[in-house]
């Protein structure tokens, strides 16, 4: 077994049971995500029950994030360092107790601390799962590989909703947090007895300072995404957090160029692929998450849906990704296109989803479905080629900071369209309902209305607010797709001039099969 210990050693055609591995790790990441997402809908039963502010409900959804983000590089380069298998586990153990602490709590405030909580665990997921993706299977079956777990994501991201309806439509919002509990208890022991263990040959050399600085660096920029829509995107408190943040992330770089053993090597972003793999997952998750959060609540309080209604009208979403991913549509694709015709394509796709929900899904459910059906089409296809140009980018021993890198992008464009695009939103309601202060009053708005015409106007301004956030979030998509392609075209063509320099530069742990033929030939020619 000593081939799926190490990088290096890792056989050609893969883990013998890499397929009910990639299933393990694909339920602990499941578990991660589906959290999230489950919370938007139980919003209304915390503000009631929980008697809980419009600022508390916001920090019980960002206190994960703003932790989750901040610890993604430092989580990614420690499990490169001390292993993966080993990081899997402590990351399922701390998600499952923060999970029973948050559905116990009985405050605003101690949801929010164990929310915090859960994020460290959900940083160590979510760094883990596509590392070991990228350990255990070879380039022949690896997009394939991602596909599935990309599908996992999406299915977190999606079914939420429906999940969070089934849960509070019998139970009390508690029990969307207590059953993480028995799914972390599998996957613990699940982890233990078929993850092999692998980990880089740098594990004794931690970069403390940069672990700290790009901890604090992109704390203070999540946070100031989070913050700009309730207090401003240039007062002062939010202009702070911003200038925190970008300067501490810019002392981050300058220290990784330097030290001899950096978390995260700048000369990664020398490389096409990745700049644009990098550019692509950040508007990926812009659209798919400023969206979903902004229709889950117009599902409920402007059609009025009940939370298990809701949850099910954006089901297609993930219903779509789902049977495309696991028939394998993406990996089928990829070969015949490439790389940057897909994502094109995928994005595009993406963008055409969200422009149809846009113009004819605001007063009625057919043209929201059609959108959300497109939408998934798009994801299926540009996702994993996304997430695989992003992995061939960085050699397979810094794998976990490389997922570092694809989830803190995540976090980062889903923090951003939430923000974004509800700013947008909030700018357009405001304008049209005069006292409506944004997007997360919604609710008290419709309650301050005396008439059925007056509630009327309130949900034909949230509605109207809704297109031209979502038209907004199509043409960033759209423009953010072209750009990672045309980075990615041009890579491409760089390798095909250039194939084996660039190939063992990129690709390091399966160049060696050819490096005894070149060291060979000057040999050859000596003798």
């Amino acid at each position: 077994m000593a081939a799926t210990t190490t990088d290096a050693g890792t056989a050609p055609t893969g883990h013998p049971q890499r397929w009910l591995i990639l299933g393990v790790i694909c339920l602990a990441q499941l578990t991660v995500l589906l959290d999230n997402t489950v919370l938007n809908v139980a919003i209304p039963s915390l503000t009631r029950e929980l008697d809980a502010s419009a600022a508390d409900v916001q920090w019980m959804i960002n206190a994960y994030s703003l932790v989750q983000s901040g610890l993604l590089l430092t989580a990614g380069s420690s499990a490169d360092r001390y292993g993966r298998k080993k990081m899997l586990v402590v990351g399922l153990a701390v998600f499952g107790v923060g999970s029973l602490v948050a559905g116990l709590a009985q405050s605003s405030a101690q949801l929010i601390a164990a929310r915090a909580g859960m994020g460290v665990g959900g940083a160590l997921l979510i760094t883990t799962t596509l590392a070991v993706v990228v350990q255990i299977f070879d380039e022949r079956e690896r997009v394939r590989a991602i596909g599935l777990w990309a599908t996992v994501n999406a299915l977190g991201v999606a079914i939420g909703p429906l999940v969070g309806g089934l849960i509070l439509n019998h139970f009390s919002w508690g029990v969307i947090f207590l059953i993480n509990i028995p799914v972390a208890l599998l996957g613990l022991v699940a982890v233990v007895a078929l993850v092999p263990e692998s980990k880089s040959k740098d594990g004794e050399r931690p970069d403390l300072p940069g672990a700290l600085l790009s901890t604090v660096g992109m704390t203070g920029v999540v946070y100031a995404i989070i913050s700009g829509p309730e207090h401003g995107w240039f007062s002062g408190y939010v202009a702070a957090s911003w200038a925190l943040g970008l300067a501490v992330l810019a002392a981050f770089v300058l220290w990784e160029l330097h030290t001899p053993h950096p978390m995260l090597d700048m000369r990664f972003f020398r490389d096409r692929r990745f700049t644009g793999a990098v550019a692509g997952a950040v508007l990926i998750a812009f659209g798919m998450g400023g969206s979903l959060f902004l229709l889950t609540q117009h599902l409920q309080f402007v059609l009025g849906y009940g939370p298990l209604e809701a949850g099910l009208r954006i089901a297609p979403l993930a219903i779509s990704v789902v049977v495309l991913n696991l028939v394998g549509i993406g990996a089928w694709v990829l070969p015949k296109i490439g790389t940057p015709l897909t994502i094109a394509i995928g994005m595009g796709l993406l963008s055409a989803g969200l422009a149809v929900i846009a113009l004819f899904g605001s007063g009625a459910y057919a043209g929201m479905v059609t959108g959300l059906v497109v939408m998934g089409i798009g994801i299926a296809l540009a996702t994993p080629a996304m997430a695989n140009a992003l992995m061939s980018a960085i050699p397979r021993e810094k794998a976990g900071v490389g997922a570092a890198v694809n989830g803190t992008l995540g976090e980062f464009g889903n923090g951003l369209g939430v923000a974004t695009l509800g700013a947008v939103l909030n700018s357009r309601f405001a304008a049209l309902v005069p006292g409506a202060v944004g997007a997360a009053s919604l609710p008290s708005v419709l309650a301050e209305a005396d008439t059925a015409a007056e509630r009327r106007v309130v949900a034909e301004g949230f509605a109207s607010g809704l297109e031209t956030s979502q038209l907004f979030g199509a043409v960033a998509v759209l423009l953010g797709g072209a750009v990672a392609a045309l980075l990615l075209w041009r890579a491409e063509r760089v390798l095909a001039a250039d194939v084996p320099e660039t190939a063992q530069a990129a690709q390091p742990a399966d160049a060696t099969a050819t490096v005894p033929e070149k060291d060979d030939k000057p040999e050859a020619a000596g003798v």
